[in-house]
């Protein structure tokens, strides 16, 4: 048996991607799962292909469980922990939002990894995000 996740696009604009990302975890939790692969959001209206993202806003809610979001490299960048019963939403707006700090092999991926987590446990983490284009 594996967690029960689900991610769903909200929104993939010319500029912003909304996703939503849930799991119902059974105990074995995640790690390193693949959540926001750039390269398959919309491409811009002059056809350059989405290279990264900028987390803006972050909305979560869990229960039992911890999330480390990871920016995807050679050594994998934490960019933040979502702590286990939590409830909250972050503007990250005023100083421009968590860009990809992750040096060599980024990507420009965003991985979930869960800590601490039970069966039964969940997360629902919605990330507002701008994209960046390749040249």
């Amino acid at each position: 048996m594996a967690d029960a996740v689900a991610t769903q696009t909200l929104f993939d604009g010319e500029r912003m991607a909304i996703m939503k990302f849930t799991d119902i975890s059974d105990g074995t939790g995640e790690t390193a799962v693949l959540k926001v692969d750039v390269s398959a959001l919309t491409a811009s209206s002059f056809g350059k292909t989405c290279d990264g993202v900028t987390i803006v806003k972050i909305h979560a809610f869990t229960h039992g469980l911890e999330v480390d979001m990871l920016w995807d490299a050679t050594t994998d960048v934490l960019i933040a922990t979502i702590p286990q019963n939590t409830m909250y939403s972050m503007d990250l707006t005023q100083f421009g939002g968590f860009w990809n700090n992750a040096g060599t092999g980024k990507t420009g991926d965003i991985m979930f990894t869960t800590r601490d987590a039970s069966a039964g446990d969940t997360y629902t983490i919605v990330l507002e995000m701008v994209k960046s284009y390749a040249d």
